[in-house]
């Protein structure tokens, strides 16, 4: 059988964070919610080809359709019209969510060059954590001869932890790198 990170948390994870947390309750143990990959393309106003390739390298990474993310208002000195496309994202949830969290938490991030973990400073005091990644090209599903651009991205950790305390104590014991 697979290795598979939502039994791990159910069996193994959630009792230590209880014991650790000092919970008496089992729901009030914090989980991931989700998790939501955001391309960011500024460049896909001028160019829809730019667009494209960013959505069908979200699709390969994930493997789930992005949603194209429009801007809200115009912003002339960036020639940004209210409605244009400006990037694209997708909503990891359930089983896809973990599968994705433990291939970049066992695969993508040890890649890194020269990574010596993740900050502890990238929590937003709600207890979510966001990290970004400059280019797609450390995902294996990419490659590298058919990619046009190098685009960066946005990850973010959204969980039911009330403190940045909480939300720590449950990615380190999912297996997040964080800096010592």
């Amino acid at each position: 059988m697979a290795f598979n990170l939502r039994n791990k948390y159910k069996d193994e994870i959630r009792p230590a964070l209880m014991k650790k947390l000092s919970y008496e309750n089992i729901l009030q143990v914090p989980a991931l919610e989700k998790v939501v990959v955001n391309m960011g393309m500024g460049e896909a106003m001028n160019d829809s080809k730019f667009l494209d390739g960013g959505l069908n390298d979200l699709k390969m990474i994930t493997g789930q359709k992005p949603l194209i993310t429009r801007a809200k208002k115009s912003i002339a000195t960036y020639k940004i019209r209210q409605g244009g496309p400006v990037g694209c994202m997708v909503t990891l949830r359930g089983q896809r969510m973990y599968d994705f969290f433990s291939k970049l938490v066992n695969f993508i991030l040890p890649r890194l060059r020269d990574f010596r973990g993740v900050s502890k400073k990238s929590f937003d005091g709600k207890g979510n954590y966001n990290l970004g990644l400059k280019e797609q090209i450390v995902f294996p599903e990419i490659h590298y001869e058919k990619v046009d651009n190098v685009r960066g991205m946005d990850i973010a950790f959204v969980t039911t932890a009330k403190t940045n305390e909480e939300a720590l104590a449950l990615l380190s014991e999912l297996g997040m790198p964080f800096k010592k």
